[in-house]
C-alpha cells in the first residue's frame, strides 16, 4: 500500500503556472492607487481649505 501512495504522489502534476499579468492583481493595485491619491487629494484640499479659513 505504501508504494501505491507513493506512485499516486509522484504521477500528480502541479498545475501550470499562469501565462500573462494576473489581472486581478493589477486592479486590486490600480484601486488601491486610486484611493490612496483621492485620500491625499482630499487631505490636501481640506488643508488649504482650512488655510484660507483661517488667513483671510
Amino acid at each position: 500500500m505504501n508504494q501505491e501512495v507513493n506512485t499516486a504522489a509522484i504521477d500528480t502534476q502541479a498545475p501550470a503556472p499562469r501565462e500573462g499579468p494576473d489581472l486581478l492583481g493589477v486592479a486590486f493595485l490600480a484601486t488601491a492607487g486610486v484611493v490612496t491619491s483621492a485620500w491625499i487629494g482630499g487631505l490636501i484640499w481640506g488643508g488649504v481649505a482650512l488655510v484660507i479659513w483661517l488667513i483671510p
